[in-house]
């Protein structure tokens, strides 16, 4: 059900290339989606309505949501759902209401400050993916860091769906009604991407879109980037555990199977420097995914090239592969976890210890589970409220700081053979600065 790599003995150098992972060819989608975002860009809304027509089956003459449907969704929604939904907003705010920044300023000299100030975006596009699984959770991941750094407009898209009248799923609209997001269409793909990034007589552009989806919405983000800002290219979700003797092989072979029924391609890594926990691990999974809904996708998964266990010669080894891995998600389940996880520098969340499945973060930890993948955690971050936010340096200089600085700035102008650099410093001087 799931292959097994062996690298006790020693680590090979280039350790990416060893581990397991998604084939994910966004470069041949982008000759798909070009000829769609382009049609956007000129034809606008007209174009949008075609497209939706032909990739979700569905015609709608306007791609915006009627706000009644949006409320009426609220309505409707079972009140378990809309209790959990709720406090997943409530934990969510209380996370990334800590994440806002405040303005700094520093007096580099006497009469000479750089003031950092923290702005939003004037306006976001939030992508809601659609399909084999519904997202609720997507919306409060996207619009609450919006809105905690001030956004001053936001809409959320979602794909249309054919069994309910053409509109995204009723849960994704209650969950836009809960977090007072009125703005919402019913548009996925590429096609959503550029009617943000472009804008439509429906759907003004957008500075910045964010949010997960397939392949098509990582295509059309890297071909639109420049056009419009991008959180990232989202791939399919991954789940990495390192994990020793102490680990529970029921736990872990639950959270694996949590994450690879998100899709076929999700990847599902167990890195372990513990051979008879390997075993049982195997075991669990023939197991629990014979009991699952989802194990026919769930078994794709395992079994593909993107998943496998990693058996190392130690936990200190373990940390290397992981970090090579950089992966999305990386659950710790070790004796001293907080000690092993303070030792991880690349991964997009850590979830630490025996009662932190990446399951709770994808709901309830109030951590955000829009996450960087396929690698990327090396040099990226997950979606945050400084996701929304630009830092503008404010220069304040009077005229007795500008000419203590004015000789230095002459010599490096000429230095780098700008003179027209040292000039702009000189006019304001009814002296000459030394050259």
């Amino acid at each position: 059900m799931i292959s097994r790599i062996d690298l006790r003995g020693s680590l090979p150098g280039d350790l990416r290339s060893v581990l397991p992972r998604a084939d994910l060819d966004v470069e041949a989608a982008l000759d798909k989606v070009r000829p769609i975002c382009d049609d956007v860009r000129h034809r606008g809304s007209a174009a949008v309505r075609e497209h939706t027509r032909a990739f979700d089956g569905v015609d709608r003459e306007r791609s915006r949501v009627p706000v009644a449907e949006v409320h009426a969704a609220l309505a409707a929604l079972a009140a378990p759902v809309r209790d959990a939904l709720e406090e997943s907003i409530r934990r969510a705010r209380l996370v990334h209401r800590d994440q806002r920044r405040t303005d700094v300023t520093t007096n580099v000299v006497p009469g000479g400050t750089v003031t950092e100030r923290w702005i939003p975006v004037d306006r976001v596009g939030l992508y809601v993916p659609g399909g084999r699984a519904v997202y609720p959770s997507s919306v409060v991941m996207n619009v609450v860091p919006a809105q905690e750094a001030g956004v001053g407009s936001l809409a959320v898209t979602s794909p249309a769906q054919k069994e309910f009248g053409g509109l995204p799923h009723p849960t994704i609209l209650a969950a836009c009604a809960l977090l007072g997001v009125e703005e919402v269409h019913a548009v996925g793909g590429a096609q959503a991407i550029a009617m943000f990034a472009y804008g439509t007589d429906e759907c003004p552009r957008a500075d910045l879109v964010t949010g997960p989806g397939n392949v098509y919405v990582a295509a059309a983000k890297r071909l639109l980037k420049g056009v419009i800002g991008i959180d990232s290219e989202a791939g399919p979700t991954e789940i990495a555990i390192l994990a020793d003797a102490t680990a529970d092989p029921v736990h872990v072979a639950a959270d694996l199977i949590s994450q690879a029924e998100h899709d076929t391609l999700a990847a599902a890594v167990l890195v372990t420097d513990a051979p008879a926990l390997a075993d049982a691990v195997e075991t669990e999974l023939k197991a629990q995914v014979a009991r699952t809904k989802h194990s026919e996708r769930i078994t794709a998964a395992l079994a593909g090239r993107q998943s496998g266990i990693v058996l190392v010669d130690d936990v200190a080894a373990g940390l290397k592969v992981v970090d090579a891995y950089a992966a999305e998600h990386l659950e710790i389940q070790t004796a001293d976890a907080d000690a092993v996880a303070a030792r991880v520098r690349n991964a997009g969340a850590i979830f630490v210890g025996p009662h932190a499945p990446v399951s709770l973060g994808d709901y309830l930890a109030g951590s955000n589970h829009v996450l960087p993948t396929g690698g990327c955690a090396c040099h990226s971050s997950g979606l945050s409220v400084q996701s929304f936010l630009r830092g503008v340096h404010v220069v304040r200089y009077d005229e007795a700081a500008l000419a203590d600085a004015a000789a230095r700035v002459v010599v490096l102008a000429d230095a780098e053979d700008l003179p027209a650099h040292g000039a702009a410093v000189r006019a304001r001087f009814d002296w000459k600065v030394p050259s």
